[in-house]
């Protein structure tokens, strides 16, 4: 017997006929012995529809009621995923955050969790039923209900598998498992078996969305295992997400992530002196705006060129905030471009093997795509090209190191 805590998303729930195939697995797992804990999103579209709601009241809608809100889609699910259990002859019980003392922070819309009392689960699971948990949601020190940002519920299950100390913690979703890069851009992309925490980290912040960021730093830190499994297709072992091994090592590249949705600008001719970085940088970080890959370079002229990465969505404020500086620096120029994308190599085994990133600028070479930026970590090199190339160049990275092959070594268990 083991204590399995499930994970099902909004296109899992979407509808009650899918709410009902959901129980169906829950029971098999229950059939099998285990003690299962499951948690649920809002059905697909409903925080959208909830959040278009506020936003009809009022533009600027957020804060403590809008966590009130749009936190009402989850109670629906674990309501009908209860009751469906309970008819198949299934004793289950359904929990609100607050119920399970989903301890948070206040910072409303983007919460963080803090801590979980397991009591409760814990007697429930000791009497046989099944527990449902709504994901996505928690209550502050004060009993406010708080949410925990877009994709919250994939946090919620890996924070209740930590304090459960469950076996592993099942992340269903529309996809059955982790690809080597998106299947919709290289149809020969192979699903992995498994994957390490920092790689698929790495995969979550440079554009896979198959797991949340926060959700991946959760279960690395408390060494939850993770496994991404398929709600539509009975059968198959999906991906499990672990820790290192000898085995994973064999493997140069694990995967090629990529995003659309990135900006570029650039600020010319900035006199070079200390602390130059912080007052281009510093009035975008107090505008919100995240900044992702950087550049300097330092003239002879003895000034600086200094270029840098955002979201497409924050090009336009970032951009202002460019002109505002480079006027109050004196700079030459400030010029930008929204149709850049990302494109980046993830894998452990580039601690092993040199030449990577000079065989995967070779190729991107050979099909003619000019590369505009370079970022590398230990086990990433990430490059910006034109996003007209993103599509030719995923393609071209993905054949050149051989992804759609099994690793050596790999091959046998």
């Amino acid at each position: 017997m083991a204590l399995i805590v499930q994970k099902y998303g909004g296109t899992s729930v979407g509808d009650v006929e899918r709410i009902q195939n959901v129980a169906r697995k829950v029971a098999k797992f229950r059939d099998q012995g285990h003690d299962v804990v499951v948690v649920v999103s809002a059905m697909s579209g409903e925080t959208n529809r909830l959040i278009g709601l506020a936003k009809d009241i009022d533009e600027k809608a957020a804060g403590r009621e809008f966590d009130v809100l749009v936190s009402t889609g989850e109670q629906v699910t674990i309501a009908l995923l209860s009751m469906a259990l309970n008819k198949m002859g299934y004793p289950a019980r359904s929990y609100t955050g607050a119920q399970v003392h989903i301890l948070t922070d206040d910072a409303y819309n983007k919460a963080r969790i803090r801590e979980i009392d397991d009591v409760r689960i814990r007697g429930d699971l000791n009497e046989g039923r099944i527990v449902v948990v709504a994901g996505f949601q928690g209550v502050d020190e004060g009993g406010n209900i708080t949410t925990l940002g877009r994709g919250g519920s994939d946090t919620t299950a890996v924070a209740l598998a930590a304090a459960l100390k469950a076996d592993e913690c099942q992340i269903y979703t529309d996809v059955d498992g982790v690809y080597t890069t998106d299947p919709r851009v290289v149809p020969e992309a192979r699903k992995l078996d498994r994957i390490t925490f920092e790689e698929m980290l790495e995969m979550a912040s440079l554009g896979s969305k198959v797991l949340q960021i926060r959700s991946v730093e959760f279960a690395g830190k408390y060494n939850v295992p993770l496994r991404v499994l398929s709600s539509f297709e009975e059968g198959g072992e999906g991906t499990l997400i672990t820790v290192e091994d000898e085995q994973m090592e064999q493997a140069m590249i694990s995967g090629i992530a990529f995003s659309r949705d990135e900006a570029q600008l650039t600020i010319t001719g900035v006199p070079d002196k200390p602390g130059v970085a912080y007052s281009i940088l510093g009035p975008v970080s107090n505008a919100n705006i995240e900044v992702d890959m950087i550049v300097q370079n330092v003239g002879a002229d003895e000034t600086t060129d200094f270029t840098f990465t955002v979201h497409r969505n924050e090009y336009e404020k970032a951009l202002e905030i460019m002109q505002a500086t480079a006027e109050r620096l004196g700079a030459r120029e400030v010029s930008g471009n929204n149709k850049i994308a990302k494109v980046s190599l993830v894998g452990v085994g580039m601690r092993s093997h040199a030449g990577i990133a000079s065989k995967m600028f070779e190729a991107l070479a050979k099909e003619g795509i000019n590369i505009l930026m370079i970022s590398t970590s230990e086990i990433k090199v990430s490059v910006v090209v034109d996003e007209k190339y993103l599509e030719l160049g995923v393609r071209a990275l993905h054949d050149v190191f051989e992804l759609d092959q099994e690793p050596e070594g790999n091959s046998e268990d």
